[in-house]
């Protein structure tokens, strides 16, 4: 999609989106791979689905909160759904997103490496975007994305695992 945000995602559906800002980012082929195996991961574990029903459940469990206050003064029903919202966000719903961040970028480089590119540059690639973004990253566990150090050491570790994916399809 032609934009300048250097971003991408993946629909629920399968549908993958990369905007154009990325490619500087991406740098070549090896780069792109890595984008799009990250990305494709996403749709093929269904995070999209798993994400909605994630969220649809917290809003049940809101709506019940709500239901079993509304007999308490206004201030008691907004500090507990505030409590409950905050709760809910930095408990659940992020702890979540960054699993799924990681599982993507696993599976990622699993896809990549089966399909003939070089998943070292998986590391390359996250350096570049941790560059990118210095000082503008909220703390880890306020955020959808692992930290940029906690996504190249998982990577690390994951390496020799996808290097054995590679090498078999060379």
């Amino acid at each position: 999609m032609e934009s300048e945000e250097v971003n991408a995602w993946a629909m629920p559906g399968g549908k993958v989106v990369i905007y154009t800002g990325l490619l500087p980012v991406a740098g070549d082929d090896n780069g792109l791979a890595v984008v799009m195996g990250h990305e494709i991961a996403h749709a093929v574990a269904k995070h999209g689905d798993e994400r909605l029903s994630q969220v649809l459940i917290t809003q049940m469990g809101g709506m019940a909160l709500s239901e079993a206050l509304k007999n308490a003064p206004d201030e008691t029903q907004q500090l507990w759904l505030a409590v409950y919202g905050v709760g809910a966000q930095v408990g659940v719903l992020l702890p979540y997103s960054r699993t799924h961040e990681s599982e993507a970028d696993h599976l990622g480089l699993i896809f990549m490496a089966m399909a003939g590119y070089d998943p070292r540059e998986a590391v390359d690639f996250w350096q570049r975007m941790m560059e990118g973004r210095e000082g503008t990253a909220p703390p880890e566990f306020l955020s959808t994305h692992p930290a940029g150090d906690t996504r190249i050491r998982n990577m690390k570790k994951l390496m020799p695992e996808a290097i054995d994916y590679y090498n078999r399809n060379k």
